[in-house]
């Protein structure tokens, strides 16, 4: 039986004399096989995007509390679809400024090697990193790296109107029949006043 096409997830047992794996004890195709899997289970917590755009969905909330229980309800409801936004806002910013958008991608796999695809903890000089501290490196180089760019008031700029859209949309849109399903995924219910 023939294996082409088919990508090998573990070298045999027994001789072979298959090639080792790196020193990091992961092939290459592992990572990218890690990395396709993590990507759609990352994905698969997006909503579809017919749902963030039903116009039937959207209307003025009737008081200040409504208004903060949707943006809560819908920035947990469409995580996802909202990260998504951002990062395309910042993007299409970013095309008029084309050393910047290098910058911002490869900055973008620096997070997915270093952060978001990692299965084992990050070790320098022998010395396990914790993923906080990993994190807030990760950060601090991306901005100091963008704002070294030149594109500073750019990239602020994105930031907010992505920010404004997100929080605008989230208290649009009427959460009534996401909130139930969210609630004790991301956050606690907020009880309601018992009405007299």
């Amino acid at each position: 039986m023939s294996k082409y096409g088919t990508i090998p997830t573990s070298s045999a047992a027994g001789g072979g004399g298959g090639v080792a794996p790196p020193l990091g004890g992961a092939s290459p195709l592992d990572f990218i096989s890690r990395a396709k899997a993590r990507g759609a289970s990352a994905l698969a917590t997006r909503r579809p995007w017919r749902e963030l755009a039903d116009p039937h969905a959207i209307g003025l909330p009737p008081s200040l509390g409504d208004a903060y229980l949707r943006v809560r309800a819908n920035l947990t409801h469409f995580a996802m679809n909202y990260a998504i936004v951002v990062l395309v806002v910042v993007f299409l910013s970013l095309l008029w400024h084309p050393v910047s958008l290098i910058v911002f991608l490869v900055c973008m796999l620096a997070w997915l090697v270093l952060y978001f695809l990692r299965d084992d903890p990050l070790v320098l000089f022998g010395r396990v990193v914790a993923d906080v501290y990993v994190l807030a490196a990760l950060a601090v180089v991306t901005l100091v790296l963008l704002l070294l760019t030149g594109a500073t008031a750019n990239i602020l700029s994105s930031l907010l109107i992505g920010l404004v859209l997100v929080v605008l949309h989230a208290a649009l849109h009427k959460a009534e029949d996401n909130a139930d399903e969210e609630v004790g995924r991301w956050y606690a219910p907020v009880p309601q006043p018992p009405s007299h």
